[in-house]
């Protein structure tokens, strides 16, 4: 686990990437933000009162003086993000609405992101998941071809590292949206320096069972193929089947997964929030995430219970998106 960090570390290190934190008064937050100045692994913009920031600072021992302060409330660039604002949202919200609706931390956060003045934004250690992506949602959008953000987990043990998709966002995907979810992993299983070899789950292998859920996901695979022909994907797969050589060999012998997946695609996020927690709590695997994908910039949640290293984790994963 050290080792991966340390890699991801090199990569940003003194790359001056901006990550923006909206919960400028979270102690987990500061204290990361400490910690991220001093390795000079980031620029952090944290957003609050500047004198309830640096007093809060003060009281946990720590220095933040690396770190931008940006106030709502008193912003010089605010009139800039309310036009802007408005016209992303395609005149859905007035001016005056929008004034508002910018006081809001998030919002304001997500604009930086928007208007190039941050690169990547963390949030969520004091606010729901969805107070989180829905102003990411609006007004960063995701990526063309992509219709849903969706999160995964690396899985980490030793050194065996692995992409979980999608454990964290869409309930039931379409056999598009299941296409889109795999090609976007493979991108983040590069990020970490793993060589996608792409499974996409069921209950079946290659037509050993037939319904409308394997149906689904059969033709995810085929629209995949499609989207990104010189990706190594492939399905519908057993999660033995993808990763089991012997297995692989007698259920699916003419694939180009030989038992040697390492992205894995499950058809519901039913399946693959279960998944996941199996590989943590009964395989000893380290869960790191989820990270957001498919977003035009990088925009990822936190737990309510998150720790300063998560926090601190989590900023170097979202810089190193915004170098992708």
């Amino acid at each position: 686990m050290a080792d991966i960090f340390a890699a991801l570390k090199n990569k940003i290190s003194g790359k001056n990437i901006k990550i923006v934190f909206p919960e400028g008064l979270d102690e987990r937050i500061l204290t990361a933000v400490s910690r991220l100045t001093e390795e000079n692994l980031l620029q952090p913009i944290l957003i609050g009162d500047e004198t309830e920031i640096e007093e809060k600072a003060k009281s946990l021992n720590i220095s933040v003086a690396g770190a931008k302060i940006y106030n709502p409330a008193n912003y010089s660039g605010i009139e800039e993000l309310v036009q802007s604002f408005v016209e992303r949202r395609n005149g859905k919200v007035t001016e005056e609405e929008t004034r508002k609706l910018l006081l809001d931390e998030n919002y304001f956060g997500t604009m930086l992101v928007y208007k190039g003045e941050a690169d990547g934004l963390v949030s969520g250690a004091a606010h729901s998941t969805a107070d989180t992506v829905r102003p990411a949602l609006q007004i960063i959008k995701t990526k063309q071809n992509v219709k849903k953000t969706s999160g995964v987990f690396v899985m980490v043990r030793g050194e065996e590292k692995y992409i979980f998709a999608d454990c964290a966002i869409n309930i039931a995907p379409t056999s598009q949206e299941l296409a889109e979810i795999a090609i976007e992993s493979a991108k983040t299983a590069k990020m970490f320096d793993i060589d996608p070899r792409v499974a996409m789950l069921s209950f079946s292998t290659k037509g050993s069972a037939t319904s409308q859920e394997t149906e689904k996901v059969a033709k995810a695979v085929e629209l995949a193929k499609e989207m990104a022909p010189d990706l190594i994907l492939d399905g519908e797969f057993q999660f033995d089947a993808a990763f089991v050589p012997s297995v692989a060999e007698k259920k699916a012998p003419g694939s180009v997964i030989k038992g040697d997946a390492n992205v894995f695609i499950f058809p519901s996020l039913e399946a693959g929030n279960i998944g996941y927690k199996i590989a943590q709590r009964l395989g000893n695997f380290e869960a790191i995430g989820p990270i957001l994908q498919g977003l035009n910039a990088p925009v990822n949640d936190l737990s309510r219970g998150c720790n300063v290293e998560d926090v601190y984790k989590l900023a170097i994963i979202t810089a190193l998106q915004a170098l992708a």
